[in-house]
């Protein structure tokens, strides 16, 4: 409970300096990191507060019934596909902008950003709300319904099991795809620009000057690479689960038994996928100078304000 309030206070934290767009970043770009900031903040309340520990430490409450527990679970399932999808638009933008000089002018910025955010978080909500009907009341007591459970329809019907697969496709493994051709398609792009304005400046101006659109592409592609790479690597474990019960017969794992190979698995994708909602604000810290610069001083306000009313 202690590390989930560290990463709703870190994720606050980033979502009000990104906010106010002093990062050094483009609108369009912070844009982007600020709902990415959001979903992932969203996520921790929802898939990882209300969903895994909120049973643990408080097992019962109105969340336990019905509707509010078909809710959360669906809330969840918004959440982390919101902020896997934010990140493939976020990749796509940043290819875009690096490798589609024509296409930038017209699509790297604000007003289109704000567009393609607002259609992935309306597409995501409706792709999510078949998760509402697919849990049943576990008990009834005094004709209140607590408990989630699956509907046995769910494993039997061939609709049931046709959404299952497009859901699992949508995400992660249709984002992971895209990431990981983008990147590489920049990375290619961007080594052989390099080397060829390195010999152009070298023919021209000699190799000692500094390189001003060199160093600029230099950190976009840093924290392109840090959010993406990081979405990928966590997602992986995810994915090898979803391959290893679709492609075996043995079903997902009850939990029974803790050391059962399919149950560490299974957990270990759950947790990696939530972690990967997680990142990106140490990402920012990490990659990012002017992001570290506002940081340190909105931890350094509250001291200055205290100093100043003793002066």
């Amino acid at each position: 409970m202690r590390k989930a309030r560290r990463r709703l206070r870190a994720n606050m934290v980033t979502i009000l300096i990104l906010s106010q767009g002093r990062c050094g970043l483009s609108k369009c770009i912070t844009r982007y990191l600020v709902f990415m900031a959001a979903t992932d903040f969203l996520a921790i309340i929802t898939a990882v507060i209300l969903s895994r520990l909120r049973p643990i430490y408080v097992p019962v409450s109105f969340l336990s019934t019905l509707p509010y527990c078909n809710l959360v679970i669906a809330f969840s399932w918004v959440s982390k596909d919101s902020s896997a999808w934010l990140t493939v638009a976020f990749t796509f933008d940043r290819f875009v902008a690096i490798c589609c000089q024509k296409l930038k002018l017209r699509y790297c910025t604000e007003k289109v950003a704000a567009v393609v955010i607002g259609t992935i978080c309306v597409l995501v909500c409706f792709k999510n709300i078949p998760f509402y009907f697919e849990y049943k009341p576990m008990y009834v007591i005094n004709k209140v319904p607590w408990y989630c459970t699956i509907k046995e329809i769910y494993y039997t019907s061939v609709s049931w099991r046709f959404y299952e697969w497009l859901h699992r496709m949508l995400n992660p493994c249709v984002p992971f795809l895209l990431i990981l051709l983008f990147n590489i398609a920049t990375i290619r792009y961007i080594l052989a620009a390099s080397r060829a304005r390195k010999r152009l400046r070298a023919q021209s101006n000699g190799d000692k000057q500094s390189d001003p659109e060199m160093e600029s592409r230099r950190k976009s592609i840093i924290l392109l690479l840090a959010i993406s790479s990081t979405f990928i690597l966590l997602r992986i474990t995810y994915i090898a689960n979803f391959l290893f019960v679709q492609f075996t017969p043995n079903d997902y794992a009850d939990g029974s038994n803790a050391n059962d190979p399919r149950f560490i698995l299974q957990e270990s994708g759950y947790m990696l996928e939530i972690l990967s909602s997680c990142t990106n604000s140490c990402i920012y810290a990490g990659t990012q100078t002017k992001f570290r610069e506002q940081l340190k001083g909105a931890v350094k306000y509250p001291f200055n304000t205290v100093r100043k009313w003793f002066k």
